[in-house]
């Protein structure tokens, strides 16, 4: 029968233990001094080992060697690997958690050790424990016989009373770092005659993010085709791209303003079965995690990770602003709130990312030379040498111009985040956010082109809800929406127009182009 890798390579003796070495330490002291605690509580992430050296621990006590304590040869120690031993019992709290059950230990308890020196209990996720089984433990667990240890492994310690800490000698479990876990992979490959490349182990280690399991599951799912031998490629294929790497590119591409890059790789990793509304949620995370490595010298401290990939994210966070880091956090847990009650939590994670990719990287379009659009559309944003002229100024204003134009917000960008607003969803005008769009804003008024007369009556309908989200989205003024049917009153002004780019080509010295 098949064995999975973890469990088929499971430690028998401390040192072939991966990690942990200040535990190991403080453990192969005391079974040498004969200095052991009467309870232990063992607290860690999965995967790090809780669960394998309790079980080294119970040999320790039970082992039979005159040399180093366990041997892993003796027989007390062959029977608890084979899980024959009488005298080592391993309890699930999550399948027995009720008052019933410890009543059933605590009478257990009173007999003596039946083949070894000491009778060790067990206890795997203790957390589980009902509050009246923490209360029938307590008493027990403070004054066991002598011939009895307890050892209580839990993922979460904050959901242990206060009382049953107090009683347990408490140690803490480390994520192992990633170069330990490429070490022992490699030679765990080796006895099995695979050939599988660094990089791949490289790969396999950060998915893993310093849990043992984890890692050694991923490899065996990676070799469990018969191949005998696995590159790089096999294990992203495998992994579909997932773990703390895909935020990071991901975020890089959208630092970088490299939308279409953005949402094709986002598109790769979603084909892989990602579920959308976890992975906005694990990416809320990454930028949280950004947060905390921009401002905390020893983030280990707050993140739940291993130090390489601490580092990876420490490495992105010195070339994110703060500001960036806070609009994407308020952009993802907004749209987290959105998808769960969405059918199409897909479409809201593509547009999140649009819009974040281009927050910080809308580029300034410049032309040669300098054009004005007709009907206040927005004008080429002007720099040292060159301005853009509104249409309705008067050009006597030529330095004060620009700072009043449209030219001072992007219409499209406005109209988009209008669109975007949460509080747009009480209004009745979706209809309009591709048929319309915001054509100039002035100083006092903002023109809104539509398409279709009934169009027009619904803009005037939502005209105070419109007229405020444009103001939330430019400087905080409220303007008077001028409405306009696309086609109408176009083409009027555009002799005062033609006036305005002959007078502006002579002050300034420079060709004016209007353009449509």
């Amino acid at each position: 029968m098949y064995r999975a890798l973890y469990r088929e390579y499971r430690p028998e003796v401390f040192s072939e233990m991966l990690g942990q070495e200040h535990i190991v330490r403080i453990l192969k002291n005391q079974i040498e001094t004969d200095s052991t605690s009467h309870a232990y509580l063992f607290c860690g992430t999965r995967g790090t080992g809780k669960t394998t050296t309790a079980r080294l621990l119970a040999k320790g006590l039970n082992c039979t060697s005159e040399g180093v304590r366990p041997c892993g040869q003796c027989p007390a120690c062959t029977a608890i690997r084979d899980g024959r031993f009488l005298d080592v019992i391993e309890i699930d709290a999550a399948s027995n958690n009720g008052v019933d059950n410890i009543r059933e230990l605590r009478e257990s308890i009173k007999y003596p050790p039946a083949a070894g020196r000491k009778k060790v209990y067990i206890i795997d996720e203790v957390h589980m424990l009902s509050t009246g089984a923490f209360n029938a433990l307590l008493k027990t667990l403070e004054e066991p016989p002598e011939y009895v240890t307890f050892i209580l492994a839990t993922t979460e310690p904050d959901k242990l009373p206060a009382t049953i800490l107090s009683r347990c000698m408490r140690l803490d479990f480390k994520r192992v770092p990633e170069h330990l876990l490429i070490r022992g992979m490699a030679d765990i490959c080796s006895r099995k005659g695979i050939a599988v490349s660094e990089d791949a182990l490289r790969i396999i280690a950060a998915n893993a993010d310093g849990s043992v399991r984890d890692g050694l599951s991923i490899l065996d799912q990676c070799i469990a085709g018969g191949d005998t031998e696995v590159s790089a490629e096999d294990v992203l294929d495998f992994l579909g791209a997932s773990g703390e790497e895909v935020f990071v590119e991901l975020t890089d591409l959208v630092r970088r303003g490299k939308t279409a890059d953005a949402l094709v790789f986002a598109a790769h990793v979603l084909e892989d079965g990602k579920d959308v509304k976890q992975f906005i949620r694990d990416w809320t995370n990454h930028f949280r995690n950004l947060l905390m490595t921009k401002f905390i010298d020893n983030p280990q401290e707050v993140i739940n990770m291993s130090v390489e990939n601490i580092d990876r994210i420490r490495r992105q966070s010195q070339v994110l602003e703060l500001v960036d880091i806070n609009n994407a956090l308020m952009e993802l847990s907004r749209l987290y709130n959105e998808a769960r009650h969405s059918s199409q939590p897909r479409i809201l994670l593509e547009l999140a990312i649009v819009k974040l990719s281009a927050a910080d990287h809308t580029q300034a379009r410049s032309a040669q030379p300098v054009s004005i659009a007709r009907n206040n559309a927005p004008a080429a944003p002007a720099d040292n040498r060159r301005r853009s002229i509104p249409q309705n100024d008067d050009t006597k204003e030529r330095s004060d111009a620009p700072e009043k134009s449209a030219g001072k917000f992007d219409c499209a960008s406005v109209w988009k985040s209008v669109f975007d607003d949460v509080e747009a969803g009480k209004g009745s005008f979706y209809v309009l956010a591709s048929d319309g769009h915001i054509d100039a804003i002035s100083e006092n008024e903002f023109v809104l082109i539509v398409d279709k007369p009934f169009q027009v009556r619904m803009a005037e309908n939502n005209r105070e809800l419109i007229e405020k989200l444009v103001a939330q989205h430019t400087d905080g003024r409220r303007r008077h929406m001028k409405i306009q049917e696309a086609g109408a009153g176009t083409h009027e002004d555009d002799s005062k127009v033609d006036d305005t780019a002959r007078m502006a080509s002579q002050l300034l010295g420079i060709d004016v182009e209007i353009v449509n």
